[in-house]
């Protein structure tokens, strides 16, 4: 049974930092692409970052560009999601998801239960 659990969220505010986890469990992790989505209250899910499953091409949504940093430790079965100079709009549910394609989609295989990110102005 495939397991996403991610965890790190908080209360921060603006020009904060954070640092998400996501600890797998059920799959051959090394083998996944993995990402990072996240929802709004009134929104739809939407992309912030995806790795490969080698570590390699990061890849991440403009409105995170130059602020968050996607990362994985293939030994600890972990990504992460270190999230600086956080603003009041990136107050979203934060959620990781898995899938032997690169992960840009809702359509992902596998997904994190959610972490919730709250930015205070």
């Amino acid at each position: 049974q495939v397991q996403l659990v991610d965890s790190g969220g908080g209360m921060v505010q603006a020009g904060g930092s954070l640092r998400l986890s996501c600890a797998a469990s059920g799959l051959t992790f090394s083998t996944y692409s993995m990402g990072w989505f996240r929802q709004a209250p009134g929104k739809e899910r939407e992309f912030v970052a995806t790795i490969s499953w080698s570590g390699g091409s990061p890849y991440y949504a403009d409105s995170v560009k130059g602020r968050f940093t996607i990362s994985r430790d293939n030994a600890k079965n972990t990504v992460y999601l270190q999230m600086n100079s956080l603003q009041p709009e990136d107050t979203a549910v934060y959620y990781c998801a898995a899938d032997r394609v690169r992960v840009t989609t809702t359509r992902a295989r596998y997904w994190g239960q959610g972490t919730q990110v709250t930015v205070s102005s």
